[in-house]
Formats: C-alpha cells, sequence, structure tokens
C-alpha cells in the first residue's frame, strides 16, 4: 500500500470547469488569492488540463515575449501560470526577472521545494519571512524540507523552537508524527497525527497519514473511515483513493474498489497503476478471464497508444496534428480524411503519409468511428428523429460581438474574417482549430454560446 503525497484534486467531481484560463493574460490586473487558488485547481484537475494549459502559457510566452518581460505584473501571471501547471523549473525562472512580494518568494520556495532543491528552498522561506510571510508557516516548512532530506535531528531542532506555539496547531503535530514515522515510532506518528485530525478535521495529510497508520495497525474499518474523510476534502493525495480501493478490495467489496479506481483514471486515463489494479479488481469479481484475449486486447492497445511522435512525418503534418489535439494512433482512429484536409495546411501529402503509418499497422481513419457506429446498430433500438428547430434568421444575421465570447477567441474569429454568427456556423471544428492559438477551450466555449441559441457548427458530412 502507498504513502506517497502526489496532490491532486477531488476526483470524485465530474463537474464541468468554471475556469477560463485563457482570462489569465487579458488583462493587466494581478490575481487574486482566490482566482489563483481556483486556477491551480483547475488546471491540476487531470493530464490533459495541465498539458493544455502548460502550451497556452508556453505560446503566449513566445509571442509576447518582450511585452511580458516589460511588465512586473504579467511576469508574475507567467510565473503563476507556470506554477499551477507544475512547471516548477519555468516557474523559478519567471519569479527570478522580478522583485518578488513575500506570496510570490514563497511560491518560488515550493517550486524548489518540489523540485527537490531543500537548501535553496529553505533559504526562499526564510526571504518570505522577511518579507511578511506567517513565522509559523515557514518554521513548518522548513522542517518539512529537513525531514524530507533526511535531517531529523535539525527537523526536531526547529519542531522544538515553536512548540509553545505549536501544541495547538494541527500542522505541527502533522510534522511531528511524520517525524516519528521517519524514525521507526509508529506509536508516537498515530498519536501525534490523531493529535492533528483532532484540532483540524479537514487536515488532508493528517488524514491520509493517520489512515495509513490505522492500516498498518490492523484497524481497516477506521483507515476506511478517514480515508474517504481525505478525499471529501477535495485535497487528497492520489494514493488515498488507491490505497482505499486496496481496502475495499481485501473487504470483497469490489463495486466500491473498482469506483475508487475509476476516480483516478477519470483524471489521469493513462494512470498505469490504476489501470493494472482496475483490471485485477474486475477480474476478481468473477475470479475468471479469458488470459488470451487479454493478451490479444493489451497488445492492440499498447498500439493504439504509440505517439505520433514516434514515427518520420514532416514539420508541417506534425504541427497539424499537434494543434488538432492528436497524439496517438488511437487519436488518428477517431478522425475522417475529410476532417483532417479541413484543417488548415493540411494537404494531400500530409494525409498519404499519415495513412502510410495507419497501414503499416493494419489501422485506417475513421476506424474507431465506424465500430462505435456498428456497435449502437446493433445494440441501440430505433429512435425517432430529432426535431430540429427552425433557426431564426435574425440570429445568424448579429455580429460575433453579441455573444460575449472571450477575447482570445474573439481575436482568433478576427482573422478568420468571420463578422456575423450565421458566417461562424458555416465553420467547421476542424477549420476552427486550424487558427492560431485557438484551442479547445476557445471551441468549448464558441459550441456552449451557440448552443445557448439552438446553434451548431457545421458538420462534415461524414460525421455523426
Amino acid at each position: 500500500m502507498a504513502s506517497e503525497e502526489t496532490n491532486v484534486s477531488n476526483a470524485s467531481s465530474e463537474s464541468e470547469s468554471t475556469w477560463d484560463i485563457n482570462a489569465l493574460f487579458d488583462n493587466a490586473e494581478p490575481l487574486t488569492d482566490q482566482q489563483f487558488k481556483q486556477l491551480t485547481n483547475e488546471v491540476r484537475n487531470g493530464d490533459r488540463e495541465r498539458e493544455q494549459f502548460l502550451e497556452l502559457v508556453d505560446e503566449i510566452v513566445e509571442e509576447k515575449s518582450d511585452e511580458l518581460n516589460a511588465d512586473p505584473t504579467m511576469i508574475m501571471k507567467v510565473a503563476q501560470g507556470y506554477y499551477a501547471a507544475r512547471s516548477f523549473q519555468k516557474a523559478i525562472q519567471w519569479f527570478n526577472k522580478t522583485e518578488s512580494t513575500a506570496k510570490q518568494t514563497w511560491l518560488k520556495a515550493m517550486a524548489l521545494k518540489a523540485l527537490g532543491q531543500y537548501k535553496e528552498a529553505i533559504e526562499a522561506f526564510r526571504q518570505a519571512e522577511k518579507k511578511g510571510c506567517d513565522s509559523f508557516q515557514v518554521a513548518m516548512a522548513v522542517v518539512n524540507c529537513l525531514r524530507t532530506q533526511g535531517d531529523y535531528d535539525n527537523a526536531e531542532k526547529h519542531l522544538k523552537q515553536v512548540a509553545r506555539v505549536g501544541e495547538i496547531r494541527a500542522e505541527y503535530h502533522y510534522q511531528m508524527g511524520r517525524l516519528h514515522d521517519k524514525r521507526g515510532n509508529h506509536q508516537g506518528a498515530l498519536e501525534e497525527l490523531d493529535k492533528a485530525v483532532e484540532l483540524d478535521g479537514n487536515h488532508s495529510k493528517a488524514l491520509f497519514h493517520l489512515a495509513y497508520q490505522c492500516d498498518l495497525f490492523g484497524d481497516e474499518s477506521l483507515a476506511i473511515d478517514l480515508y474517504k474523510r481525505c478525499i471529501e476534502t477535495g485535497r487528497a493525495p492520489l494514493t488515498a483513493l488507491l490505497n482505499l480501493a486496496v481496502l475495499y478490495e481485501d473487504a470483497e467489496e469490489y463495486s466500491l474498489a473498482a469506483q475508487s479506481v475509476r476516480q483516478v483514471l477519470y483524471q489521469y486515463p493513462n494512470h498505469k497503476r490504476a489501470q493494472m489494479f482496475l483490471k485485477d479488481i474486475e477480474s476478481s469479481k468473477t475470479m475468471y478471464f479469458d488470459e488470451d484475449q487479454e493478451r490479444r486486447t493489451d497488445t492492440h492497445n499498447k498500439i493504439l497508444e504509440i505517439p505520433i511522435s514516434d514515427f518520420e512525418l514532416s514539420v508541417r503534418s506534425r504541427n497539424c496534428l499537434k494543434k488538432m489535439n492528436i497524439r496517438t494512433l488511437g487519436d488518428l482512429l477517431r478522425v475522417t480524411e475529410s476532417e483532417l484536409l479541413a484543417y488548415k495546411n493540411f494537404g494531400e501529402t500530409s494525409l498519404q503519409e499519415i495513412k502510410i503509418i495507419l497501414t503499416s499497422k493494419s489501422l485506417r481513419l475513421g476506424q474507431m468511428l465506424e465500430e462505435t457506429k456498428k456497435v449502437r446498430s446493433n445494440k441501440e433500438p430505433e429512435q425517432a428523429p430529432v426535431e430540429v428547430p427552425e433557426v431564426n434568421q435574425e440570429i445568424l444575421e448579429k455580429p460575433i460581438g453579441d455573444l460575449e465570447l472571450s477575447v482570445r477567441s474573439r481575436k482568433c474569429l478576427e482573422r478568420l474574417n468571420l463578422e456575423t454568427i450565421g458566417d461562424l456556423v458555416n465553420c467547421t471544428e476542424a477549420e476552427l482549430l486550424g487558427c492560431k492559438n485557438f484551442g479547445l477551450t476557445s471551441l468549448v466555449e464558441v459550441n456552449q454560446r451557440l448552443e445557448q441559441n439552438n446553434l451548431v457548427l457545421r458538420k462534415l458530412d461524414d460525421e455523426e
């Protein structure tokens, strides 16, 4: 059972994102504490969200380098953006470009800590204290660094220095509990972590490690309860869900175990350990599975997961696929020839390159779309056609500005010379994604605005 502390947002939440990450650079106002917290939560909602946001920040930095470097506020926004996306090395580079406030120095120290540069992190934490950060919080951060790098004596020394204040603080008892655990004093760790949770019932790290200690001592029932409470805080370590799944599986609660693992895979679809664990849980339900079929499926899935970057493609083809968010062979099976050709700068030469790659693997464009249609036709009962509401011509003649899109989306549509809502609905998703700086976030926004007016983008003839 794992005890690492890779933090994720509440994986049980499947609500749509409410944060427009493009807004980060739309104005010269600094981010408020609430905005930065919300941004960090949204960007860390999963691998894809983080990668997309990181690409956006990289793109803006490349385009507006001179403009950004001349504005201290925007420099801090870039640094905060990279920090939120866990690109800590880049975050530190941007934090170093201008004089930082106490809060920004604290973030720089946290980035250094995340990179394992504990000596530099401790120095940065102390600088943050000189600029006004809370002395107790700094002391706990320094203890964390010392404990993590194995300097237990100095960590204990720092804890004793703040013992009078720390006795009523959950973080103090959490750090003391972790130190006892590192030294092999599991009973002492259990007692200190229990005090931390008693002082702060929402201290996610204390809940997690107390659950872990309870499991070590054989109290699985209490461990399950504590892991559940940890997850409910919304700041649970990733392994809280996996450890909970292990306990559920041991109790033969296979459905609950599978549910916990699926929450991990919802945010991190390529999490290898979770994928393997879910397979084990599903097989435990029946105690039987076809090993030959499993082997064939695994081989097929591995082929679909091969990155496009593994093949020799022209720069034009590679850039077009990247812009369309096509990363693997499996992604290519979900698009059609027409959709690729509709994309800006993607021509017949690029199409032939793609076909050669797929043919070498006995695959073809649109294959997964065809298989999906076949399954639906075999399994779904015939339904009455959906009545399409009549489009109001007046809406189509209105200017695009009436949709109240974000600045980034609006500028992209201007580059395409689209003036009215009617012009917009005559475009396909592929055509919009072909415009520079128009990404998936902008596409979602456009679709939502059109849906509010009972409109949709034009579909290609062979699309569903």
